[in-house]
């Protein structure tokens, strides 16, 4: 297979053309990707926020008693 060095100008110019074509391919993509990725999040993260919002109304109702501890602060007995 002939080196780059020995092709023609014209064989050369098209290599190049073809390299150049290919990487701006990649970046559309990446780009286009990034894109998706990032109107996902966005997408996803207001469903969350819409199901966090409205949580509050469906919260369970807070017990008339009072709260009790469990160890009313007492330090405890360590056994070694």
């Amino acid at each position: 297979m002939p080196s780059v060095a020995n092709q023609s100008q014209a064989s050369r110019e098209s290599f190049w053309i073809g390299i150049v074509r290919t990487l701006l391919v990649q970046v559309v993509v990446l780009i286009a990707l990034s894109g998706a990725v990032a109107g996902y999040l966005n997408w996803s993260s207001d469903i969350a926020w819409m199901e966090f919002s409205t949580t509050h109304r469906h919260a369970v109702p807070v017990p008339k008693a009072p709260i009790q501890t469990v160890n009313d602060g007492a330090p405890c007995d360590q056994r070694i």
